[in-house]
């Protein structure tokens, strides 16, 4: 059977909150998700535990265990906090028709972690005083449902009512019989654009993919660049990030790992490596290393450079950090980024690859995991089967946890 969407649009906070779990929305700011501490647990347990050598030998065999209960042929696993030893490993293999070890330095795609990369790039032009967060899409972009209604605040922390691309059929049907083949920006939103607004803007959370896609027109139209471009010149570039691409087509920086998905149009498990990954363009497209996303966690989370400069403003940061509470427990979703139980960033998944960078700023630790498979176990994203097992051994205050999706009605 074909897939009934595909996973960019669950590289996510979204696991469950699409549709179902919405969260209505009051005017005005709205506080972060709370995090409580979990039951059992000191109020004097450290946010984060130093990564001793048996701290280090219990992520191993949790690693490992995750991997062999889930299937998952490779993963990398990052761990950073100023002034504490650090933990950077490589399990499983990269390809498993060679048997090639996965390791520390190869490039991967990081799928919807590129929304973060746009809505900075959204941010930077607020800054710029190019456009408003208030303003409505239709000022920019002609013909959206809706578009004199929906504000760009409302696109970025997906409450805008669209409906998504990636779930039509007609999308699904043409991405699944050619997946090497392009689309265009114009050609996403004529898939939305068949469907009407699911709710008014701004009344609930949904996420939806074709939000980020016109706001990557907002920052071409304001900044008379290409996204790609932009995005290398003032983020990238200013960052140091020199192994994270925005790419055009389906290239692939060597070396890297092979990407397994079931998301085929006849459910068989394929290397998606090769597949081109213009269907996510603004939402989804880019790649990027361990060590790049090392130095984007931070830079996200804060809108300070390595360097010591601002990406964004203070006061725009402290807009994109208005978190609204979402029906899952401690997780909340901002501009282009979320916040679950402290851990601020984003994950991603597309077929074939998966990622979650976060980013605790108690501590000033960062997480960083990459996988060569997006194939869910038992209605789970495998990034967040990492992301809660490593985060309860190293900062139970704060364990980053998504409930699985529910299964289809």
């Amino acid at each position: 059977m074909p897939p009934t969407s595909v996973r960019l649009r669950r590289g996510a906070v979204v696991a469950v909150l699409v549709g179902t779990l919405c969260a209505p929305l009051t005017a005005g700011p709205a506080p972060a998700a709370s995090v409580a501490v979990p039951p059992g647990l000191s109020a004097s347990e450290p946010d984060v535990r130093a990564l001793s050598p048996a701290v280090t030998r219990q992520l191993d065999a949790t690693v490992r265990r995750v991997m062999r209960e889930a299937n998952v042929p490779g993963v990398t696993v990052g761990i950073w906090t100023p002034g504490r030893e650090s933990y950077v490993r490589s399990f499983g293999v990269a390809d498993t028709a060679t048997g090639r070890r996965m390791t520390p330095d190869l490039y991967t795609r990081i799928g919807s972690e590129t929304k973060t990369f746009t809505v900075t790039a959204l941010l930077q032009l607020v800054d710029q005083g190019k456009v408003g967060l208030d303003d409505t899409i239709g000022t920019y972009v002609g013909g959206v449902p809706d578009g004199d209604r929906i504000t760009l605040r409302q696109l970025a922390g997906m409450r805008s009512g669209l409906f998504d691309y990636s779930e039509d059929d007609g999308f699904l049907k043409a991405l699944t019989s050619d997946p090497r083949r392009p689309f265009t920006p114009r050609q996403l939103l004529d898939y939305a654009f068949r469907h009407p607004v699911l709710f008014p803007p701004g009344e609930k959370f949904s996420y939806s993919n074709t939000s980020l896609i016109l706001l990557g027109l907002v920052v071409e139209r304001e900044s008379g660049r290409h996204l790609g471009d932009y995005v290398e010149r003032h983020i990238l570039g200013p960052a140091g990030m020199r192994h994270t691409l925005f790419p055009r087509g389906s290239e692939f920086p060597a070396p890297h790992a092979q990407g397994y998905t079931d998301q085929t149009a006849n459910g068989k498990v394929a290397d998606a490596a090769g597949w081109n990954p213009s269907w996510g363009w603004a939402a989804g497209a880019m790649i990027s290393t361990l060590d790049d996303l090392r130095v984007w966690a931070p830079t996200v989370a804060t809108g300070e450079l390595p360097d010591g400069g601002r990406l964004i403003s203070p006061a725009t940061q402290k807009q994109r950090l208005i978190t609204p509470a979402t029906p899952v427990p401690g997780a909340g979703y901002g501009l282009g980024i979320f916040d679950v139980r402290g851990w601020i960033g984003h994950n991603g998944s597309l077929p074939g690859y998966e990622s979650l960078t976060v980013y605790l700023p108690a501590t000033r630790t960062t997480l960083v995991v990459l996988l060569d498979t997006d194939i869910d176990h038992r209605g789970q994203e495998p990034s967040t089967l990492f992301g809660r097992a490593i985060t309860r051994i190293i900062s139970p205050r704060h364990v980053f946890d998504l409930p699985a999706a529910p299964a289809a009605g």
